[in-house]
């Protein structure tokens, strides 16, 4: 059997880093991984967990970033990568957060998970509940800045998953993430992102390193409308970061393409309903789907829907009623519940008692 050449693709190029892992951020595809749920020391990757769960905290109203934070003691000595504040003076939050994403300020990150939670152990807890609900299975957070801690640990596919809910959960606020220098206190620091300068379409996320983690940086970068994640941990140099990176990114885009196939609400089918003021239910996605699979292969997809043989009213909309599977050359790649699309309410007592009779007797229900 011949193979068509546009199918073909190779393996993964050989990335010099402990582990690693490279994802579409629209569908959460893996496209390549190793040790990607190997739990290992994270630096100030660390701090994509703070400035989520500032971004979470932001979205529910409980601060603004106008808010004047008090800078303890604690904070001012934190050492490591800093932002310089000092004790005792009130900074914005909104230059807080920059110092944290671009800086990389562990000063600035004390700072910040003492004004939400009231002290740094209490803030890590929170980091623990949201990494939990993230599905981070391999992440025990001890502290907001990354700095050396015995359990303080994250995995590849957990920064991944992290990357990916800052850029679609809060996106208002994911443009920080490319900004190049950031000035605090008449002192200038450049993101420590090289990719930064190097690729026009990289435009996030964080680089971390100590010498338990090695050097890791997570990015990602969006092109001809497709965006990746990449995760590097334990590289052996700033440089080593930035080209294993740059390679998966590479892999990624060349070799594979997401495509949106259907829209939310948006009708699939339609489907008898019985015992309902109306006789059809339109059947469709409660959410967008998208499948990312190699390049020349989406004439392979095919949608195959399952729906239920027996759809009774009443109906509400977003009842699941059957399955579409999304399956590539024959194989399973996605597996979405059909839902309803509008409610639909029981018909008169004639009706229900008709369509139960012919129910019966075509042997749909006994």
């Amino acid at each position: 059997m011949s193979v068509q050449a546009s199918s073909l693709i190779p393996a993964a190029p050989q990335i010099a880093a402990r582990a690693y892992v490279v994802m579409d951020a629209d569908t959460g595809k893996v496209i390549a991984q190793k040790n990607a749920d190997t739990a290992f020391p994270p630096a100030s990757l660390t701090k994509l967990m703070t400035s989520y769960v500032l971004d979470y905290e932001l979205g529910k109203g409980n601060i603004t970033k106008q808010d004047l934070v008090l800078i303890s003691e604690k904070a001012w000595r934190t050492g490591g990568s800093r932002m310089f504040v000092r004790e005792g003076t009130q900074v914005k939050l909104e230059d807080l957060m920059k110092g944290i994403i671009i800086q990389s300020g562990n000063d600035a990150s004390v700072a910040v998970a003492e004004h939400i939670a009231g002290s740094e152990t209490a803030f890590a807890d929170l980091m623990n509940q949201h990494a939990d609900l993230l599905g981070m299975k391999n992440s025990n957070f001890m502290n907001a800045t990354g700095l050396p801690k015995e359990g303080h640990v994250s995995s590849a596919m957990d920064m991944a998953l992290l990357a990916r809910a800052i850029i679609m959960d809060y996106p208002e606020h994911y443009g920080i993430y490319s900004e190049k220098y950031f000035t605090y206190n008449k002192i200038r620091q450049p993101n420590r992102n090289k990719l930064l300068w190097r690729d026009k379409t990289v435009d996030g996320l964080k680089t971390g390193h100590t010498d338990a983690a090695g050097f890791c940086l997570v990015a990602s970068a969006k092109r001809d409308g497709m965006r990746l994640i990449s995760v590097v941990m334990g590289t052996n140099s700033e440089e080593a970061r930035a080209q294993e990176s740059q390679k998966l990114l590479s892999y990624g885009f060349r070799y594979y393409r997401t495509h949106q196939l259907y829209n939310a609400n948006e009708t699939l089918s339609n489907a008898t309903v019985w015992s309902g003021a109306r006789d059809q239910l339109r059947v469709g996605l409660a959410d967008p789907l998208a499948v990312t699979i190699p390049r020349g292969q989406v004439d392979q997809l095919e949608a195959v829907m399952d729906i239920d043989q027996v759809i009774k009213a009443p109906i509400t909309k977003g009842d699941v009623y059957g399955k579409v599977n999304i399956l590539l050359n024959g194989e399973l790649v996605e597996e979405v519940p059909l839902v309803a699309l509008e409610d639909i309410q029981p018909a008169g007592l004639l009706k229900r008692i008709w369509h139960a009779i012919m129910l019966f007797f075509i042997g749909l229900i006994g």
